[in-house]
């Protein structure tokens, strides 16, 4: 059969992708042909001819994503630093601002050389943040914890699939980031914490990307977004080890809320609020300093030569 221009099969897709009210219809339409093609989206210029059965399946993705089916799904996965992370049904799809965290991650880590870093990632979802932090800090011990099931089994599948690629392993645990009890054997000796937890304020409107397919439990915080980031910060108090750091993403309403919570408690220092590339609130970090009777003992014990 003749082969047919994909220019023509592209312009198509846009066509039905902006009808459906995609957001991004040229940019998924060329997105999902460069991903079929298995080649990168700048180089589409370069394949001016395709065979029909690649038109026919291009077509069965397009409609896919005109059902408004997250591109990721269809594509079976996302990007987070420089790794790549499987996702589908029953986990959330990281979103590009979580790479701002992660860079902040990263350069804290940079000042960290005496001894392998120990990295904590709460409400990991499908590891990206964990995974990412360990392919970039192989000499990291990275923990990453998760409460549903159905999310643990996708950071599961990656960790697997990272660790075969040569990357350090991480470790994963099943549980609720705001349990007292979780991880009593980390207190004190974590150096960077950071989250993206669930942190929309229930009722808020979504796109259908993101309502019909992310699982609710990984995006909602309660009414005000805070549900979980409440709790945790005091989970997070005792995980730090002195001089550690924390990051955590919230809902663009939140960010002096966040902040407050840090500032409010006597262990935490240099609470500072981050925005993300459109300027809008997304994440807040803040150091753990010593108490003053952790820094008498700290003192008492320097002048002993302990």
């Amino acid at each position: 059969m003749t082969r047919q221009p994909l220019r023509l099969a592209i312009l198509e897709a846009v066509s039905v992708l902006e009808e459906a009210g995609v957001p991004s219809p040229r940019v998924d339409a060329e997105l999902l042909a460069a991903h079929l093609l298995g080649i990168e989206r700048t180089r589409l210029g370069l394949v001016p001819l395709v065979d029909p059965a690649m038109i026919d399946a291009y077509r069965a993705m397009i409609a896919q994503r005109a059902k408004r089916i997250p591109l990721q799904y269809i594509t079976g996965s996302t990007g987070m630093g420089e790794i790549d992370i499987e996702v589908g049904p029953g986990v959330f799809v990281p979103r590009p601002e979580t790479e701002l965290l992660l860079a902040w991650a990263l350069a804290h880590l940079e000042g960290l050389q005496e001894h392998p870093p120990v990295v904590l990632d709460l409400c990991t979802g499908s590891g990206a943040l964990a995974l990412a932090i360990a392919h970039a800090r192989p000499d990291a011990i990275v923990h990453a914890v998760e409460l549903e099931p159905h999310a643990l089994a996708w950071a599961r599948r990656n960790a697997e699939r990272c660790a075969a690629a040569g990357d350090t392993p991480i470790l994963l645990h099943q549980g609720d980031v705001t349990d007292r009890n979780l991880l009593t054997a980390l207190e004190g000796r974590v150096d960077v914490v950071v989250s993206n937890p669930p942190y929309i304020p229930e009722g808020t409107d979504l796109p259908p990307e993101v309502i019909e397919h992310d699982p609710h439990t990984a995006l909602f915080g309660g009414p005000d977004g805070m549900s979980v980031i409440k709790p945790m910060v005091a989970n997070i108090a005792r995980w730090l080890r002195i001089g550690g750091a924390v990051g955590i993403e919230h809902d663009d309403t939140n960010g002096p809320l966040v902040a407050e919570l840090f500032a409010q408690r006597r262990v935490f220092g240099e609470v500072t609020e981050h925005p993300d590339l459109a300027g809008r609130p997304r994440f807040v970090v803040a150091r753990r300093v010593p108490t003053d009777v952790e820094a008498r003992r700290a003192r008492a014990q320097g002048e002993a030569g302990v």
